[in-house]
């Protein structure tokens, strides 16, 4: 969600050109990097301040910002934005003459409930290639998956319970105070929070986040008759949640692998079934592979190449057999003629070629010729 300009440096849309360099000036000193060192939240805030003020301050493109022309984007991490005309060491007036430690309270407040409040554990997202005949009977497949879990040395809170005195970082007097130059600074001391007591410390193990990286095998539940691209959830085997928020869930996309002879229709199964000239004229009964073993097909005598058979319910069952009921194996048949022929078998293949009735039909297209 995109942050309304004017709500980011806290004035209205009204405010002129005087109001918006104040109102520039109160937050940059806030945020700047200098006064913040390290801290990437306030460095990120400092940018935007910059990029609303740089839009808004100039005429043409506050009004097209107005008009919803003008996109707005967040200057990058590494982008270095200088601020002129502002002298951090003058003396302010009038309404700037409060003290750094009171502009910069309600940031350090928001920062130590940042450190301290549970957040939700991130979901993750997998792929997996599995073979086909697995993905049709369904199976149980070992997953091996990194994810943050709870600590185990905190169970997840961050930290540890210890007996209650006074804060070894604030001495009990639940504020820091630090100086540069002339300039004294005075905040919330974050490790008793500011009660200047400590009845608990941050977990070293985890750095008070509370979460570890372990790399652990799930079993996901592939169920029969999955398709390719279909999406199997295991809940709860996401990333834990920092400062023991809610763990989050783990998400496997499933490719399913091509079958040297099987071929998938919905729920029917599609098989070239290669048949003997002799099988074909004569009819027989043969074995056609299927998921669950061989099934016995009945070959009709003068069967053609190219005519499709049906083995009912011998195709893919489905997930939830309340919802249908199994497939079918629909076999193609492919007549195989001999290529490696013996005087006799020739001899054969001569006399029932006599008798064939394509020869009589064959011969019938000359004669209308």
């Amino acid at each position: 969600m995109a942050t309304d300009l004017y709500t980011l440096l806290g004035i209205t849309q009204a405010a002129s050109a005087a109001d918006i360099d104040r109102a520039h000036r109160r937050l940059s000193r806030r945020y700047h990097p200098g006064i913040n060192p390290g801290d990437q939240v306030a460095a990120a805030m400092y940018r935007q301040i910059q990029n609303a003020y740089q839009i808004l301050i100039d005429a043409d493109r506050r009004r097209q910002y107005d008009l919803g022309v003008v996109t707005v984007r967040t200057a990058p991490a590494d982008s270095a934005v200088a601020f002129e005309g502002f002298d951090f060491s003058s003396v302010a007036e009038g309404q700037l003459a409060a003290t750094f430690s009171e502009l910069f309270a309600d940031v350090f407040e928001h920062a130590a409930r940042e450190a301290t409040t549970p957040t939700s554990g991130a979901d993750i997202e997998l792929e997996l290639t599995m073979p086909f005949l697995d993905a049709a009977r369904g199976a149980e497949v070992p997953l091996s998956v990194t994810r943050q879990e709870r600590c185990p040395t905190c169970g997840g809170a961050g930290r540890i319970a210890r007996p209650a005195g006074s804060c070894p970082v604030c001495h009990g007097e639940g504020t820091r105070r630090w100086a540069r130059g002339h300039m004294v600074f005075t905040k919330t001391c974050e490790a008793c929070e500011g009660t200047g007591r400590l009845a608990a410390e941050r977990c070293r193990p985890c750095a008070g986040v509370g979460t570890t990286a372990r790399t652990e095998v799930v079993t996901l539940p592939i169920p029969a008759g999955l398709e390719s691209g279909a999406r199997v959830a295991v809940p709860g085997r996401g990333h834990a949640g920092a400062r023991g928020g809610p763990t989050g869930d783990l998400y496997v996309t499933v490719r399913v692998a091509d079958h040297p002879y099987f071929r998938r229709a919905g729920r029917d199964l599609e098989l070239r079934l290669p048949v003997g000239i002799h099988e074909a004229a004569l009819g027989a009964d043969v074995d056609v592979p299927t998921l669950d073993g061989p099934a016995r097909l009945r070959i009709p005598p003068g069967t053609a190449s190219g005519d499709r058979l049906c083995v009912k319910g011998r195709g893919v069952r489905a997930a939830d057999p309340s919802r249908g009921r199994a497939g079918d194996l629909i076999v193609e048949i492919a007549i195989v003629l001999p290529n490696d022929l013996d005087d006799e078998a020739r001899a054969l293949l001569a006399a029932f070629g006599k008798r064939h009735p394509a020869v009589a039909e064959r011969q019938r297209l000359f004669e209308g010729a």
